[in-house]
């Protein structure tokens, strides 16, 4: 019914505004906090040192001049985003607030909008794979460039943080873990996750969209409060004076944003690209302490440059993990990770007793729960210890176990010692793990239906990075039912 209001309306704005000037939009408080992350975009150190502009001269895909800043009637506006609504489950409303947050992006700040623009290229796929995942509208890819401008590292001036402003108590709440050294809240693949799982409750709630997106900035509670003092409206609009401040302009950007991303160059805007975009970047797995310094200058990259692509390590240290760290690294720097892995594992070790300072290790009990398709030498190779370790510590008398069997896996985690003095030997580093095992290469011909995520699945200790990382060749959007794929699984 709302898509088809709009659409109605837009038909019928260019005969009722005809004889009337374009009503003002409203102003943007000096405080917004979408005008906040937008600044805050515009600091980023390695944006400030970027040689790239948003020039757009060169192109002139519309024949506007140089520079030129393009502005519309307000009924092209209500006509472009009829049409959008149309196509999308949200209530795309044309309003002067919604017209106010259009002229942010498209006249404003334009420069940030460019580099947005650029920085979807990098996050956008990783939005859709999930979204698609879990069956929600991918217009929701959009509620994280609202958020944090598509900025990792964003936090808001209440503490939310990352791309998708997680508050810790609500990351908590949905699997992301925040300590003094490791915050996956700044983790792409892992906060993407819970934005999706917690959009999916929060639209359970409301059973609307934009009450939803309203939620999702200011509570649950808050947008029940302002249901109640509105009489018991469920309509964005008809709540909207009940919200708080900083959340009516909230879906409105939202409605921008998503106009902007579709008509960016009638615009006369253009993407700055990102130094990586997503087919540039891979993972590399580690299960030790690892210094990002260390790593840089194994593969011969930056320090800043890994840390800007793992904001989820805040003081550029991969503590001492449980379970094997996903880093994200430029592609062509995986090799080297490969080839010099033995002497990262234990460069943050060597780097402790070169400063006189003694390590100490302590037993740590890690429980695993064996899960279908796994072995014992795959188990213990993820974990650093030996196929007869395993055995011992759980009393096994064979290499059989079951799915759901919990296995109890002791590993040496390093304790630092009071320290010693220069003469005085330091401890010895923890003993070399196991070399890893053979990967056999098989193909996996791909079902009606089959995503990635389900193929990766299928096959224990692989990841949709590798099935990638394989078969570089295929459309990975559109899996063609026979094709075969090429998987390679892990030894044990």
């Amino acid at each position: 019914m709302a898509r088809t209001r709009n659409l109605l309306a837009a038909l019928l704005l260019p005969g009722l505004l005809a004889a009337q000037e374009p009503a003002p939009a409203e102003a943007l408080p000096a405080d917004d906090p979408v005008l906040a992350q937008l600044d805050a975009l515009a600091i980023l150190p390695w944006l400030l040192n970027d040689p790239f502009t948003a020039d757009t001269a060169s192109l002139n895909v519309h024949g506007f001049a140089p520079h030129e800043v393009p502005a519309y009637d307000e009924r092209i506006y209500a006509e472009r985003l009829a049409i959008l609504d149309h196509r999308t489950p949200f209530s795309l409303t044309y309003n002067r607030t919604v017209q106010a947050y259009i002229d942010l992006y498209a006249q404003k700040r334009r420069e940030q909008t460019s580099r947005m623009l650029g920085l979807a290229e990098l996050y956008f796929p990783v939005f859709e794979e999930a979204l698609d995942r879990h069956d929600m509208p991918m217009e929701l890819k959009y509620l994280a460039v609202v958020e944090s401008a598509l900025n990792p590292a964003a936090r808001s001036r209440a503490g939310a943080t990352g791309l998708w402003q997680f508050m810790t108590g609500t990351g908590k709440l949905y699997g992301l873990h925040v300590d003094s050294y490791v915050d996956e809240r700044h983790d792409v693949y892992k906060s993407t996750e819970a934005a999706c799982r917690y959009l999916k409750d929060l639209h359970g709630i409301f059973g609307d969209w934009e009450l939803a997106l309203a939620a999702y900035n200011c509570g649950p509670g808050n947008v029940n409060k302002a249901i109640r003092r509105s009489g018991g409206k469920r309509d964005y609009w008809e709540v909207y004076a009940w919200l708080p401040r900083e959340t009516r302009g909230y879906v409105p950007a939202f409605i921008a944003v998503n106009y902007i991303m579709a008509h960016a160059a009638d615009h006369n805007l253009y993407p700055v690209a990102p130094t990586y975009c997503a087919y540039e970047m891979d993972t590399v797995q580690v299960c030790y302490p690892l210094e990002l310094a260390d790593l840089a200058k194994a593969t011969g990259t930056t320090a800043e440059l890994l840390q800007e692509l793992n904001p989820t390590f805040k003081r550029g240290l991969v503590p001492d993990p449980d379970q094997p760290v996903a880093l994200y690294v430029p592609r062509d720097v995986v090799a080297a990770f490969l080839a010099g892995e033995d002497s990262l594992r234990y460069a943050w070790y060597e780097a402790k007793v070169e400063a006189g300072e003694a390590l100490a290790t302590a037993p740590q009990e890690v429980v695993h729960i064996v899960r279908r398709g796994e072995s014992l030498g795959l188990i213990a190779q993820r974990n650093g210890v030996t196929v007869s370790q395993l055995k011992h510590w759980n009393g096994l008398r064979s290499d059989r176990i079951q799915p759901g069997q919990r296995l109890r896996i002791e590993k040496e985690a390093p304790v630092r010692a009071a320290a010693k003095p220069a003469k005085e030997k330091a401890a010895e580093p923890v003993a070399e793990k196991e070399p890893a095992k053979d990967t056999e290469y098989i193909y996996h011909t791909i079902q009606n239906g089959d995503t990635l995520w389900d193929i990766a699945n299928k096959y224990p200790g692989v990841s949709v990075e590798d099935l990638k990382r394989l078969n570089s060749d295929l459309n990975f959007r559109r899996l063609s039912p026979g094709k075969k794929i090429r998987v390679g699984v892990q030894q044990g």
